[in-house]
């Protein structure tokens, strides 16, 4: 707003007065020439009292001297002030075009054409409040000045202090001296001395700028980092703050000079400009580089990031991404390219190309509050771009590159979920980084859909669910499961012996051709209680499978699967009981239930079993937490079928006193009648070695004990049924405290050949970490293969967290073992993070791996 008086307007940093009320409150201590209270409109081209609170509103606002929290406090030459002694919070503008004023005297000097607010002097106009023990205005010289404990608050929360002001009479000139500001986002400033000039840059003299707040025990020490100018400019149009003659402390002392610098001020969300640099270590093929990354502020909506890598023996890399944020969604796209300067370093190798380039985007939009829909996309020159170069799509989700991912996926996708109903429709293709393409699937499309009924059939719950997919290969993936096979390469594809890919020898892990299922499913249950406290949960369902598959005629496979083309359709109904009878004894440390546990389920035997493509259920682990499932496969691909009963008893133990729990579950599953589908070898031997492929199943066990929120313990187990040998166990203990957390877990697990699991895996994974101060926490983790007596994978770092800095370093060492495989492979990574708040944050991961 713009207050006009004579035709020549008047901005007040913001704050203007159009047609608003001033209400002067003078409450003791009226000097002669002022004896009575004053109600002015603002409304005209008097001076007087009027033209002294329009100066004093601008004095208040500031704002065209220290604009919206570009700067944070701290004293001159050190951000080590004491606070003023507080004052009574006081009351919160009201945003109504009022102004108020308080002082313990208002006086106008005829003589001089001077207006003062003397003692205690608080305004307050719209949202704005301003403290001061004096303010001046002399109409001759058209200056406002105001001095001592000076003490701002905008609407925002931020707030500036000073000792004394002196403006001009358009506020466009004028100096603060010993100025400081507090802002709502928590940054500060102090300078010896601020100077204003043409309405639109501010220079702090000695200025100190820090995003940490004062210690609290000795407000004079130093803060954890500031950064220290000879001259601090601030240029309000551009948002910039620009420091000459620079220096960054740590508590105080210097430990980088910079001669000249720049940086968005803090109400800057976003500005086009330079990143940290970030250094990349390279491999003999590329050499070592530099980053230096350029943000592109293009609008409101849209930003883009130009990054050129400079490497020492390739040149330079261009990457660049473009992210745009629409009213329903927002999408990204990244692209990469380089002129190799010497292809061949790459010899032998698919980068052996003078051009070398990539493309991947994401992108996703919401089409109501139920429904969104999106995409994953990536293209490349040659698979082995991204891991050479190590970019962005070739990093695990931690940023490191140990746990390398093999594939890169591109999507489409339709996504709704209802109330009670779930939707999702997607077509993937995933691009191999190994360049092993033709095994990869392309999978177009995959559809599920479930629907929980709102209202009761036969006064129980239905609900229904489809699934349907469709997805090729080329080429069969074969896995070994000797160490004969896995040394002479037996199953691969260039094997010289075809005839050796038996499965005594191989598993299909993927077969070549054409597949596609439509699977649909309906399910009824209800419960009753009967008089005697039982619960009985009878349960129904009913699902019928389309199968339509074509397999390639490829040397082996026929091994595996029927080749040609294969129609089938497959019908499993499924009728159950389930029956509980918990039994709970209460005494007055707490209450005990047991609930003994038995269903009982009756189906046909399951059609095609072992002669149709697995491609889903592929994993199977039997033990506590599934005991119970109907159908313990876990995908659609295979189907439980013949009768079943799983019989197991659960107690649960909850203390009064403290909160303990103590959970308890055993059980074992029983093939009554039928085939057993467990016990058919499928094409990569699903359900061998499970424990369920046999009559009786091998006995699991579970239990967990949490004395307190301190303290939790957990055992998993499963033990051979004859034996009661140990084929599955885990233990888990944890213990977190205010200080420090340890985590242990123990992992025994038996030889399972028909899988490929030659000897039996026995190892402890530990981790821990401890707050040795109140902001410093070292971490670590080991992982030990007690069967090869070697420690396989070990971390340690540490890190340093505030609310203004971020310090953190890890070294991760990690060992990968294989059969017919040695010495084992070598792999080191070491990360470092530095962040300063506001200002800059910046990482470097450095890998390499070798034989050990």
């Amino acid at each position: 707003m713009v207050a006009r008086c004579g035709g020549r307007p008047h901005r007040l940093f913001g704050l203007a007065l159009s047609g608003g009320r001033i209400v002067t409150a003078v409450h003791r201590g009226l000097v002669s020439r002022l004896t009575r209270r004053m109600l002015v409109r603002a409304n005209g081209c008097g001076l007087s009292v009027r033209r002294l609170l329009i100066a004093v509103v601008a004095a208040a606002a500031l704002g065209g001297l220290i604009d919206a929290a570009a700067v944070a406090p701290a004293q001159a030459q050190s951000f080590t002030y004491n606070p003023l002694p507080p004052r009574p919070k006081p009351p919160k503008a009201a945003n109504d075009n009022q102004m108020l004023v308080q002082a313990t005297e208002v006086d106008y000097d005829y003589n001089n054409s001077r207006v003062s607010a003397v003692g205690n002097v608080q305004l307050f106009y719209n949202g704005t409040s301003v403290e001061a023990d004096r303010v001046i205005y002399d109409q001759k010289t058209k200056r406002l000045h105001a001095e001592g404990n000076i003490r701002m608050t905008d609407a925002d929360g931020k707030i500036t202090y000073a000792e004394i002001m002196d403006l001009s009479d358009d506020y466009r000139d004028g100096f603060v001296d010993s100025l400081r500001v507090d802002t709502a986002d928590q940054t500060r400033m102090a300078a010896s001395r601020a100077d204003r000039s043409s309405g639109n840059y501010t220079v702090f003299e000695n200025g100190v700028y820090t995003a940490c707040a004062p210690c609290k025990d000795d407000p004079k020490k130093p803060p954890l980092w500031q950064v220290k100018g000879a001259r601090i400019i601030h240029d309000q149009q551009e948002k910039m703050l620009y420091f000459e003659t620079a220096q960054l402390e740590f508590f105080g002392v210097p430990l980088a000079y910079m001669p000249y610098f720049s940086t968005p001020d803090p109400t800057v969300k976003r500005k086009s400009g330079f990143l940290m640099p970030g250094y990349f270590p390279g491999t003999t093929n590329t050499g070592f580089g530099v980053e230096v990354p350029y943000y592109w502020a293009i609008a409101p909506d849209m930003d883009a990031t130009i990054t050129p890598r400079f490497m020492t023996r390739q040149g330079v890399m261009l990457q660049g991404e473009f992210r745009q944020r629409l009213i329903d969604g927002a999408y990204q796209i990244r692209a990469y390219g380089i002129d190799q300067l010497d292809p061949g370093a790459f010899a032998g190798q698919p980068g052996d190309r003078q051009f070398r380039g990539a493309v991947d985007t994401k992108g996703q939009f919401a089409l109501n509050d139920k429904w969104v829909w999106g995409w994953d996309g990536v293209l490349m020159s040659d698979y082995y771009f991204f891991s050479d170069y190590r970019l962005y799509q070739y990093r695990d989700p931690l940023g490191s590159f140990l746990l390398l991912p093999t594939e890169a996926l591109s999507q489409l996708y339709l996504t709704g979920v209802g109330n009670r109903s779930f939707f999702d429709a997607r077509t993937m293709y995933w691009l191999s980084y190994s360049g092993n393409q033709s095994q990869v699937p392309i999978v177009y499309p995959v559809i599920d859909y479930s629907n929980v009924l709102n209202y009761p059939v036969f006064g129980g719950e239905f609900s229904y669910k489809t699934n349907f997919v469709n997805l090729s290969r080329d080429e069969a993936v074969f896995d070994p499961i000797t160490t004969v096979a896995n040394t002479n390469g037996l199953c691969t594809t260039a094997s010289a012996d075809p005839l050796a890919r038996m499965p005594s020898q191989c598993l299909l892990r993927g077969f070549p051709g054409t597949y596609t299922r439509l699977t649909a499913e309906a399910q009824w249950r209800k419960s009753f209680t009967d008089p005697f406290g039982q619960i009985w949960t009878p349960f129904a369902s009913l699902r019928a499978d389309a199968i339509n598959s074509s397999v390639s005629n490829q040397p082996g496979v026929s091994n595996y699967l029927p080749v040609g083309d294969t129609q089938a359709f497959r019908l499993m109904p499924t009728v159950g009981l389930e029956y509980r009878y918990p039994f709970i004894n209460i005494q007055p440390w707490g209450s005990t239930t047991v609930e003994p546990i038995a269903q009982i389920i009756i189906r046909p035997n399951e059609t095609y079993a072992g002669k149709l493509p697995n491609e889903d259920a592929q994993s199977m682990v039997f033990d506590a937490s599934n005991l119970f499932s109907v159908d313990k496969f876990s995908g659609y691909d295979r189907v439980e079928g013949g009768g079943r009963a799983n019989v197991g008893v659960q107690s649960t133990t909850q203390f009064d006193k403290g909160g303990g729990a103590v959970k308890v579950l055993f059980g074992q599953s029983y093939h009554l009648f039928g085939l057993n589908s467990f016990a058919v070898q499928d094409t990569i031997n699903t359900g061998l070695d499970s424990g369920l492929d046999k009559p009786r199943s091998d006995y699991v066990a579970s239990a967990s004990y949490s004395p307190n929120s301190t303290y939790t313990f957990s055992v998993r187990s499963r033990m051979d049924e004859q034996t009661w040998n140990v084929q599955r166990f885990e233990a888990e203990g944890r213990a977190n405290f205010n200080r420090w957390s340890v985590a242990v877990l123990y992992g025994n697990y038996a030889a399972q050949p028909e899988l490929g699991y030659l000897t039996r895996r026995e190892g402890i994974l530990t981790s821990g970490s401890i707050k040795i101060a109140t902001n410093w926490v070292v971490s670590g983790s080991a992982r030990w293969d007690l069967e090869a007596n070697k420690i396989n994978q070990y971390v340690l770092g540490a890190g340093y967290v505030d609310d203004c800095f971020v310090l953190a370093a890890n070294y991760v060492t990690s060992y990968s073992y294989s059969a017919g495989t040695a010495p084992p492979t070598l792999s080191h990574a070491f990360m470092f993070q530095i962040g300063l708040r506001t200002l800059a944050t910046s990482s470097t991961t450095s890998s390499s791996a070798g034989l050990q």
